[in-house]
């Protein structure tokens, strides 16, 4: 975050523009400041500003609390549901300069790829009711989640990918489990529905089970992938290792549009907080950079100092720079720290 926010006042500067930061507690931090993970003070200071830029939130040291009161459950799913921040937008992208970072054959990687995981947000089985743990009479246990999607939830993370193709490569691969899952038959059929207002959009069906398969396989062949809550949690990690790391991944938690085509929203890295190398600053910040960079793009309108930043990204990694996560010794390149890669950024720009 550090990082980040060196790189946004750097765009600042350049611009013109002055960036209000209000720096609040979420997630472990909060618990152990403020006794829960999303405190009252935090929605209110989210509610007060244009957007969210988001660190991580959790890590073992809270793992002994009860489940809603874990950083993850206690915090990022209550801030997704209060904002109703329903489509998630990951971006996963392999530089041709980093393709020897990724651990799938290098023929199926050559030349990089640009895929973009729509995730439904707020809906299936992270949120569905009833959620129980009972003890049955014979001392057995049984859990109970419900996985619920109504049509019009379905509908309006339709339009977010088809309207994301027509400004990619006109290609919607929809992911769904629908030889099994009566929700998965209608996201099916209203994927299908919705396309019909797409006439220059190629819309495409995998089950889930296949599409994990096909991204290992022929990543390159993916231009807009969308699906519901748990496929795309599954999914878009499983992208963003063979872009090369999890480190490199941003993330664009989006709700309904303001009214003058911008978004509030929630920026964060798709990784977590990573505590086997927590305080060693040698984590990947690009991640965290990148969703700043969304930030700009879809919060503020602000479409030529987001590519600025993400040139800036891609310049450095193709100067050879690597932390550790994406360093593999090849020729030209050298291993750097946290704040040596964001300095390079900033420097870039």
């Amino acid at each position: 975050m550090a990082q980040a926010l060196l790189v946004l006042d750097s765009i600042a500067a350049k611009s013109g523009i002055h960036f209000e930061y209000n720096p609040q507690l979420v997630g472990g931090a909060a618990i152990d400041a403020a006794g829960k993970a999303l405190p009252a003070e935090t929605i209110a200071a989210c509610e007060a500003s244009d957007a969210i830029l988001f660190g991580s939130v959790g890590g073992p040291k809270w793992e002994h609390l009860p489940p809603n009161e874990q950083p993850e459950r206690g915090a990022l799913l209550p801030l997704r549901k209060h904002f109703g921040l329903f489509a998630n937008l990951r971006p996963g992208i392999c530089y041709p300069a980093l393709t020897a970072s990724s651990p799938v054959r290098p023929d199926l990687v050559e030349g990089g790829f640009d895929v973009l995981c729509v995730r439904e947000l707020t809906g299936g089985l992270y949120f569905g009711q009833p959620k129980s743990r009972d003890t049955l009479p014979d001392g057995d246990i049984q859990v109970i989640d419900t996985m619920v999607y109504k049509k019009s939830e379905i509908v309006r993370i339709a339009h977010v990918a088809f309207k994301a193709a027509q400004l990619r490569g006109k290609h919607v691969t929809s992911v769904d489990k629908a030889n099994v899952l009566t929700n998965s038959v209608l996201w099916r059929e209203t994927m299908i529905e919705v396309a019909k207002e797409y006439t220059d959009v190629t819309l495409a069906h995998l089950y889930v089970d296949n599409a994990a398969m096909q991204l290992i396989k022929a990543p390159r062949s993916f231009d807009v992938l969308v699906t519901e809550n748990l496929f795309g949690d599954i999914l878009s990690d499983e992208m963003a290792m063979i872009a090369g790391s999890l480190g490199m991944l941003a993330s664009a938690s989006l709700g309904q549009p303001k009214g003058d085509g911008l978004y509030f929203g929630l920026f964060e890295p798709s990784g977590g907080t990573a505590p086997d190398i927590a305080g060693k600053g040698i984590a990947n910040p690009i991640a965290q950079i990148l969703s700043a960079a969304l930030l700009l793009r879809f919060s503020l309108g602000l479409e030529n100092e987001a590519l600025a930043i993400e040139n800036a990204v891609k310049n450095v990694i193709g100067d050879g720079l690597r932390t550790g996560d994406i360093f593999t010794s090849a020729p030209g390149t050298r291993l750097v720290n946290t704040a040596e890669m964001g300095a390079a950024i900033v420097a870039a720009l």
